[in-house]
């Protein structure tokens, strides 16, 4: 692997913590705290994807050299005359379609601090899943630090557990307004009512679709002979795009028919969009420049950032009980498990150290 620049992988690291805890922090301001008119999740799921795919064409215009004739016959020469290929990433399309749905459902339900710390259960269904799928060997250290992370997660919950189990009247208050998650009712006397089972459960399956579709592209990408991650994410996004559409239609329509597609959207939220957007080049540039070494600890300082804004700034979260010993379980787990596998000569054979 080639040394990394420490310039770059400072900047790569201070802009995929500022993209992370602005994401979580902002989605969860727009869902229960901002005044303006409530706004489709699913609508703001297509928004996102629709720039995602226009940010990877132009992507692949300056790859070509800002030519359209270039670019055009190599999207067809790779998206459309593969179609064996393109549509095997239906699968991963169709699962970050469901994670990103849940993920709204989880921050209307979650402060960000206790979202943040649970959605990094996604390292461990990852792992789980590169074991089954990919063959892929972990060290004693990341078996441990996986543990770690399931039970620091499981501590972060129990406050918030026990208090849900006191408010069953909230609970039914919400569970009477499903009829779409961003439902003006939900919203009582400028309180925002939320069940935290819901958010818990919205989260736990948003990891494992995000583990099984992490792991799943990844497979694709080294069984394929195509080695641009442009044009890969170009044929991810035509069934991203297509099933984020048919989400609206199947889950919204009488909204969007009523009071259109984007009703609700104001400058934070259209700001929400780019955020999501360019959240994909920083991962991409994570993963070209950079390694998990860095990731780990841009997760770990969002983590601490989203505490700390969702505690100071939003109001929303009270760190008490086991919150913190949990939270710091979490961060000391994903920096064990972001260290690089060493390996040493033994007799002629690679021994993996811990």
């Amino acid at each position: 692997m080639a040394e990394i620049n420490p310039k770059l992988a400072g900047l790569i690291l201070c802009v995929l913590v500022v993209q992370t805890t602005l994401t979580v922090i902002l989605l969860r301001y727009s869902l229960t705290l901002h005044s303006a008119q409530p706004y489709l999740g699913s609508a703001l799921v297509l928004a996102n994807e629709c720039l995602k795919y226009v940010m990877a064409i132009v992507l692949l215009l300056f790859q070509q050299g800002l030519s359209v004739h270039r670019s055009l016959r190599v999207f067809v020469d790779e998206v459309v005359r593969k179609p064996r290929e393109t549509l095997l990433l239906s699968v991963p399309a169709m699962l970050y379609t469901v994670q990103n749905n849940l993920l709204i459902v989880a921050l209307k339900n979650l402060d960000a601090a206790t979202f943040q710390v649970t959605y990094q259960l996604k390292i461990l269904t990852t792992a789980v899943f590169s074991v089954i799928l990919l063959n892929r060997k972990l060290n004693s250290r990341q078996w441990i630090s996986l543990v770690l992370l399931t039970g620091g997660v499981a501590l972060v919950q129990m406050p918030a557990a026990n208090q849900q189990n006191n408010d069953d009247a909230d609970s039914e208050k919400l569970n009477e307004t499903q009829d779409s998650i961003f439902s003006d009712s939900n919203t009582s006397a400028g309180r925002f009512v939320q069940d935290h089972w819901i958010g818990l459960v919205a989260v736990l399956i948003s990891c494992f679709s995000s583990g099984f579709a992490g792991v799943f592209y990844e497979k694709q990408l080294k069984s394929s002979a195509q080695p641009s991650i442009v044009l890969r994410n170009l044929q991810l996004g035509v069934f991203s795009v297509l099933l984020a559409g048919l989400t609206v239609i199947q889950q919204d329509f009488r909204f969007v028919q009523e009071k259109g597609l984007f009703h609700g959207f104001t400058p934070l939220v259209w700001t929400i969009v780019v955020v999501q957007a360019v959240g994909g080049l920083v991962v991409a540039a994570t993963i070209k420049y950079a390694d998990n070494i860095l990731k780990g600890f841009a997760t770990s300082i969002s983590i601490i950032l989203s505490s700390i804004m969702s505690w100071l700034v939003l109001g929303d979260l009270q760190p008490a009980g086991y919150f913190v010993p949990g939270t710091c379980i979490v961060l000391i787990s994903t920096v064990l498990y972001s260290f690089p596998v060493q390996k040493e000569m033994h007799g002629g054979k690679d021994k993996i150290l811990g």
